[in-house]
């Protein structure tokens, strides 16, 4: 079954729907999302993308991340997302968008304007391991330096919106 992702222009205006390879193949700007969930310590729930994934496969990234499918809302797929990828569900918030672009390896092109979400959540994640080959929960402190020290162990979209959040939602909560 074709999946398809909603294709935008830079103000995050629908302009049509693209097949969701297509539009990688052709690093076509289109909607995204990135969920960023984080437990009552205040650690970030992350995960390693399984190897089987098309891109930055074996990757760590935030908690959950996809497209809108036509005609969803961006909360409605991110709740959707999160139970499909990690197994569970939460009270979510969006933050703020980014757009960015990066080509990979396999000749495919992330073109995406980013929906940034966060969510609150202590239990036990019970990820699909057709996405997710390990979990955890980290510490932000934790996680500046890994980016840091080892920045080619996350995915590209992880470590912007991730420092957006550390710029903006996050620096009132920690000392940056």
């Amino acid at each position: 079954m074709k999946e398809f992702v909603v294709v935008v222009d830079r103000e995050d205006n629908e302009l049509g729907t693209m097949e969701k390879m297509e539009a990688h193949e052709t690093g076509t700007l289109h909607r995204a999302f990135s969920v960023f969930v984080f437990n009552s310590n205040f650690q970030m729930l992350i995960h390693r993308r399984a190897f089987s994934k098309y891109h930055s496969a074996g990757l760590w990234t935030n908690t959950c991340c996809s497209h809108q499918r036509p005609g969803e809302t961006t909360l409605d797929a991110a709740h959707r997302r999160l139970k499909e990828e990690m197994g569970f569900d939460c009270d979510l918030t969006e933050q703020f968008t980014f757009i960015y672009k990066t080509a990979f390896d396999n000749s495919l092109t992330e073109h995406e304007l980013d929906h940034v979400i966060t969510g609150e959540f202590d239990g036990m994640p019970s990820p699909n391991p057709k996405e997710v080959c390990e979990w955890k929960y980290v510490d932000i402190d934790y996680l500046i330096q890994d980016i840091s020290a080892h920045p080619d162990k996350y995915t590209v979209w992880f470590k912007i919106a991730f420092d957006k959040l550390l710029n903006s939602t996050l620096k009132s909560k920690i000392a940056v």
